[in-house]
């Protein structure tokens, strides 16, 4: 690989992934099939044993099906040598596909299944029966002739007058019974129905149905003129006309003699009690009638007054004269409502009385005409069934000319067997290896559904395809797992020398960097991922060794006021840094190293550490104040590069605060970690703050996943970038 740091700093780098700003030519990265390979790898241990339990189900379920047996019989129909034109003889030669499809109906109709069926011998219903006996439970018969049938597959022969017909059984000798059976039937059928009659019958029902037709005509038009005669459309719909017509006025008959009834004992009851000389408010119709109840209330009140004045009063006192005027005006109120209401029920009974009598007129009327139609009945059906009968026989004669009508050659009857059906030797169901093949092809099809299907639900980034086409950032670099790293020495594995896949892949990452990067120095790099624990603390410090171990200056600065890491990484205690700095008064120091507020530690040959300085639960204040962005711009004057490790973009807002004073931002995932829509929109929140996306880091990766990985992307980035060079 060139040296990277042989180029000039001048030269222009074309970054090789898509750009956020959207300036430059966006690369849109789609999965290739090692792309899917790595997916099937990564889920083996899920979608194998779901594919290989979906195989076997299946398998085993088809293997348990009841072996059939299948046989086939071809018959040949032939064409005509010549054109038969006596109307008297039925031409049944196979002309068109017309023909040829109407005896394919009749080999699947009914009928003849019926004669196959009346056709089988005892001996051959045995036959039929035998698979059956060995399932059938105690007591239980086997199945009927019709049910041993079954169903046939009747095809026609492509470009060919062959028929053939393919009959399945669960035995052998059975199925090739029944298709060489459906041969002779319709053999059987065409013979009885389309041959073999004398002419001398034919002319004799020619003649019968001509009389008879003549009869039934005749028939026809007494009864016609019947119905004209006497306006009968039909004799059971107006006998069921006037049935409903007579329901009906019955009805309304019944509810008015009713209701005239219940007015006479009404007034009757109201007779009876003025000869008595009772009060006829104790009747219900006149007490409910009008205001007769609301007038009663204010009567029972009066008097309640009167009762009580009078204990009080005399009965000339002006107040007992009032109520007694008051009681005589609601007594004169209820007496006129009294014979309202008597006027009124007489008023109603007399009405009822037109309506019963109205009803009554109209029910001997409908009487008279049910009564006119059933002495008509008697003729019409007379004629009705002479009609029937007439043409009855008609059609049962012409069904007979038509039976009897035959060619006068039976030689020319167009059908001849070609081929018997055989006894099948093997079933063909089931067939195991049709089952092993489709049940192999249907594991994998499950297999590779469940192994894709997972990786578009799993939202969390598993791959640098996830970075690169989904995400659509570049892909900086890919670090392992560092499993057999002691924690107190994966942030100085740079910086340690140590020739390890940690160091070389931190390498990597900074020649990425360099490639992807297009400012000069000095300048400023923020490192932020999305939660905690992704690395990016370990790949700031490695990063800021790596640029200085190629002799530039690097300041790290340490902005994670909240959960400050990097000085324990380099055993240093933490009582100044930018917290001390800021409430020392935060002046822009001339010379930072001097500054005891700030405590910048060198670290490494050319790499310096800038402490948090303590612990803040609001750093914000610093971080908003205009000194803190002067600062940075400050420390650019003393130093080539400052590398600032940030909080986690998904915890708090710290980083989007840093960022709006760096130049650049490097973003660190973690292997099957954050999920990859949270990346995309811290990204989107990166990208707004007018920050240059240099790419991002997928860290914690195992050994064979980067062997999958790295080769073919890194290659990929560093011939497109080489290849812009030359």
């Amino acid at each position: 690989m060139p040296d990277v740091d042989a180029l000039p700093a001048s030269a222009p780098l074309k970054p090789s992934g898509p750009s956020l700003h959207g300036n430059d030519n966006q690369v849109i990265e789609r999965r290739s099939l090692r792309d899917y390979y790595i997916i099937l790898r990564e889920r083996l241990w899920i979608a194998l044993p779901v594919a290989l339990l979906v195989a076997l189900t299946w398998g085993y379920y088809k293997a348990q099906e009841t072996p059939m047996y299948s046989s086939t019989a071809t018959m040949q129909f032939e064409r005509a040598e010549r054109i038969v034109q006596n109307e008297q003889v039925v031409d049944t030669s196979v002309r068109s596909d017309i023909d040829l499809n109407t005896y394919l109906q009749i080999l699947n109709s009914g009928r003849l299944r019926t004669m196959i069926a009346q056709s089988l011998t005892p001996d051959e219903v045995k036959i039929l029966q035998r698979p059956y006996l060995k399932d059938l439970a105690p007591g239980v018969n086997p199945p009927s002739v019709s049910g041993l049938i079954g169903s046939a597959s009747i095809a026609s022969i492509r470009n060919s007058f062959l028929i053939s017909i393919t009959v399945a059984n669960r035995d052998p000798e059975g199925a090739a019974l029944l298709a060489n059976r459906y041969m002779e039937q319709f053999m059987r059928y065409l013979i009885d129905y389309s041959g073999g009659k004398n002419e001398v019958a034919v002319d004799y029902l020619r003649t019968r149905g001509e009389e008879l037709r003549k009869e039934s005509e005749a028939a026809e038009s007494r009864l016609q003129d019947y119905r004209r005669k006497h306006n009968l459309i039909s004799l059971d719909n107006s006998m069921n006309i006037i049935g409903d017509r007579l329901k009906t006025v019955n009805g309304m008959l019944t509810t008015a003699r009713l209701g005239r009834l219940d007015i006479e004992t009404l007034l009757g009851q109201i007779e009876r009690m003025q000869q008595a000389g009772g009060s006829l408010l104790e009747i219900g119709y006149i007490s409910a009638y009008g205001t007769i109840s609301t007038l009663k209330a204010q009567l029972a009140d009066l008097n309640k007054s009167a009762s009580i004045l009078s204990e009080r009063y005399l009965e000339r006192h002006p107040k007992m004269i009032e109520v007694a005027n008051s009681i005589d005006v609601v007594t004169a109120q209820i007496t006129r409502n009294i014979e309202q209401s008597i006027a009124d029920l007489r008023t109603q009974y007399v009405k009822l009385q037109e309506t019963e009598a109205s009803y009554q007129r109209e029910y001997n009327e409908a009487e008279k005409d049910q009564l006119r139609l059933g002495e008509l009945s008697v003729e019409f059906k007379s004629l009705e069934n002479q009609a029937q009968v007439a043409k009855s026989n008609y059609i049962q004669i012409l069904d007979r000319l038509n039976q009897v009508t035959t060619s006068k050659n039976l030689e020319n009857l167009p059908v001849k067997p070609l081929d018997r059906a055989l006894p099948a030797g093997a079933p063909y169901t089931p067939q195991i290896r049709n089952i092993i093949k489709t049940s192999l092809g249907l594991g994998l099809l499950v297999f590779a559904g469940v192994a894709i299907g997972l990786s578009f639900i799993d939202d969390r980034v598993k791959s640098a395809w996830d970075i690169e086409g989904f995400i659509g950032a570049h892909l900086l670099g890919i670090i392992p797992e560092l499993n057999d790293v002691p924690d107190t020495e994966k942030h100085s594995l740079v910086n340690s020398n140590r020739t390890s896949p940690g160091s070389e892949a931190f390498l990597s990452v900074y020649s990425a960097v360099k490639i992807q990067s297009k400012l000069d120095f000095p300048k400023s790099i923020l490192v932020t991922s999305t939660i905690p624990g992704e690395g990016k603390t370990m790949i700031s410090c490695n990063l800021a060794a790596s640029f200085a171990r190629h002799g530039k200056r690097v300041l790290i600065m340490d902005c994670d006021m909240r959960r400050p890491m990097l000085h324990r990484h380099f055993k240093l205690t933490n009582e100044v840094g930018l917290i001390a700095w800021f409430e020392a008064g935060g002046v822009l120091p001339v010379d930072p190293f001097t500054d005891p507020a700030l405590g910048i530690a060198k670290v490494d040959e050319n790499l310096y550490l800038l402490r948090s300085g303590g612990r803040s639960k609001s750093p914000t204040e610093l971080l908003e104040k205009p000194i803190f962005g002067q600062f940075i711009e400050h420390m650019k004057q003393h130093f080539d590069l400052v590398v600032v490790d940030s909080p986690p973009m998904g915890a708090v807002t710290d980083s989007l605060l840093i960022s709006e004073n760096t130049d650049e931002v490097i973003y660190v995932c973690r292997f099957n970690r954050a999920f990859r829509k949270h990346i995309r929109l811290y990204i989107r929140q990166i990208k707004e703050s007018k920050n240059e996306l240099l790419g991002i880091v997928l860290n914690g990766l195992s050994a064979r996943r980067i062997e999958y990985y790295s080769n073919y992307r890194y290659y990929r980035s560093y011939k497109k970038y080489y290849g812009s060079q030359s």
